[in-house]
């Protein structure tokens, strides 16, 4: 008999060894880390930084949410454009390469010129079709209600994300005027949550229009009104967010284009600091063994007693 149990254990091995050889098992963490990128202008620059600091440390993104310029770079970022490309692009953009200053009661620019830069700049340009899944914040302006793209083309809703009250016309998608979504998701991390983020970095570009205390022009009248409102609601989006990193972006004026390096570089410095957190999510994160089919391997079968 101990003869007849020694072979069973031995088949039994053999079995166990083959399956491992045959079908390599796949291993995924079990956390997926989504990043919501907040507005802020040119200030969004610093959101390159970040995304250059997740890739230099195979920091897997698996979905990311945008708002205003977040919406831009996400969607961007999303559709395939790689960290090198993003910083060429950084250094050529200006105010007028998205926006055109028109007469109007809803606004004194138009960003229709976006219309023309994304679509020679998206490597993909449906939702459906990004290589990351992507969430672009929007408000209604008649409701005030919140409206998160999720699916369709891209370029209307992230004109719509960055349509900025007051400077740029609404953008109108199915009947809707819809504008900046930092009205209703200043930092858009609840709709991560949604998409299925467990772990959630929120990247949120905090500065002050006006410098000094002195507003330029209407221009900064406005966009310090929104900041101190944003303060105020923080709570709802800062509530959702695993990790909040702030760049030091405060030195920078919303039209500083010409400033893309030193932007890029507060982003790397702002995500190198908050990378020991980040390594906690991914070390603690337990691994889900998988088959090439994706169904669960099966647990080898128990040892045999010893006769």
């Amino acid at each position: 008999m101990r003869g007849i149990g020694t072979i069973i254990r031995s088949v039994q091995a053999f079995g166990r060894e083959f399956s491992r050889k045959s079908i390599p098992p796949i291993t995924t963490p079990a956390a997926a880390i989504g990043i919501a990128l907040g507005g802020g202008f040119a200030r969004g620059i610093a959101h390159i930084g970040v995304l250059k600091v997740l890739e230099q440390e195979r920091v897997p993104i698996r979905f990311i949410t945008g708002t205003s310029v977040g919406a831009l770079i996400g969607s961007v970022y999303s559709s395939g454009v790689s960290i090198e490309e993003l910083i060429a692009i950084a250094h050529s953009v200006r105010f007028t390469t998205f926006a055109r200053w028109t007469l109007s009661r809803y606004g004194f620019a138009s960003n229709e010129r976006m219309v023309s830069f994304l679509d020679r700049t998206l490597k993909k340009k449906s939702f459906e079709d990004l290589d990351i899944p992507l969430g672009v914040a929007a408000t209604d302006f008649n409701t005030g209600e919140g409206v998160v793209f999720r699916s369709g083309p891209i370029i209307d809703p992230v004109r719509a994300s960055c349509a900025y009250p007051g400077m740029f016309l609404p953008v109108v998608i199915g009947g809707r005027h819809l504008v900046d979504g930092m009205l209703s998701h200043p930092v858009a991390t609840g709709p991560l949550r949604e998409m299925g983020a467990d772990r959630v970095l929120a990247v949120h570009l905090k500065g002050t229009w006006a410098k000094n205390g002195a507003p330029r022009h209407l221009f900064d009248v406005i966009g310090q009104s929104f900041a101190i409102a944003q303060d105020a609601m923080s709570s709802v989006w800062r509530g959702a967010a695993d990790c909040i990193i702030e760049p030091d972006v405060a030195g920078f004026a919303y039209d500083d284009f010409n400033r893309a390096d030193d932007l890029i570089k507060v982003g790397e410095v702002a995500m190198r600091a908050a990378l020991p957190e980040i390594r906690k999510w991914m070390e603690s994160a337990p691994q889900t063994v998988v088959s090439v089919k994706g169904v669960p391997s099966a647990a080898p079968p128990a040892p045999m007693p010893a006769d």
